[in-house]
């Protein structure tokens, strides 16, 4: 029995539904053919040209990837612009592209619970629930069993995430009890955080006024990147992915991007 794309859908719906993304957002099947037999699958953050020739090199034709592809309908596909270049070296491939973006971070078990689990937390409610869903939404809270001090939380989240340096705001000396954490870019839910009584937001790609705000309020922000709040959560998806894919008796690779990498630098 070959895994297709559409058993591949069927898997990703079971875990992530695509109900639970976000109303601006664009998630399912980017390129390819439902119909289409899988090969195995590499998973990347962002679908780049550097991650589509990983995909040819290593003879995946299909790329799981979390931020899509291609957000908005686009008014032409040539070689002239960067969407274009993909998706026409897609197609001349034979690689598939499907994207799961907010709907795996709202969902039960995505990105968002994946990240508190790997920061040591459990027991999480949802920050901000998608209307109908007890259950699911975008951004996490949770109490700490024993709370710590900023200081401390900051290089706990740099040793979970992996990350070499992060950017915060607060006090070092305070302590911590009750944390909130959105994956990738999540400074529109700091009201709900500061609303549910967060002492220290983990998320990414915060802005000046927005931090300096919360500072003023006495909120701390650890700021580990877009990047570094999402790939260690995905790699970790890559694994139930697999095992999921397993379990339904098919012997297909899930295989993690190598070429995937944050595109800021740091010095």
């Amino acid at each position: 029995m070959a895994l297709k794309i559409k058993d591949m859908h069927n898997i990703l719906e079971e875990r992530a539904p695509s109900r639970l993304m976000e109303s601006y957002d664009n998630v399912g099947l980017m390129v390819g053919d439902m119909e289409q037999e899988v090969s195995s699958v590499l998973v990347a953050l962002d679908c780049t040209l550097e991650v589509i020739r990983e995909a040819k090199a290593k003879g995946c034709n299909l790329i799981f990837c979390h931020h899509p592809l291609i957000f908005k309908k686009p008014s032409s596909i040539t070689t002239d612009n960067l969407l274009g270049k993909k998706i026409i070296e897609l197609i001349s491939n034979g690689i598939s592209v499907y994207s799961s973006h907010t709907n795996l971070d709202s969902a039960q078990g995505g990105l968002n619970d994946i990240l508190m689990g790997l920061l040591g937390l459990k027991e999480t409610n949802v920050l901000e629930a998608v209307p109908g869903e007890s259950d699911a939404g975008i951004g996490r809270i949770a109490s700490l069993e024993e709370p710590v001090t900023l200081s401390v939380l900051i290089d706990r989240v740099k040793e979970s995430l992996d990350l070499a340096v992060v950017r915060f705001s607060g006090d070092e000396n305070k302590v911590i009890s009750k944390l909130a954490a959105i994956t990738g870019s999540g400074q529109s839910f700091f009201c709900a955080a500061v609303r549910e009584g967060a002492d220290c937001i983990v998320t990414g790609d915060t802005t000046y006024h927005n931090v300096s705000d919360l500072r003023e309020e006495g909120i701390a922000v650890i700021d580990a990147g877009h990047y570094g709040t999402e790939w260690p959560a995905l790699k970790m998806f890559s694994k139930w992915l697999q095992n999921r894919i397993a379990e339904m008796g098919f012997e297909n690779s899930v295989v993690v991007a190598e070429s995937n990498s944050c595109p800021y630098k740091y010095r």
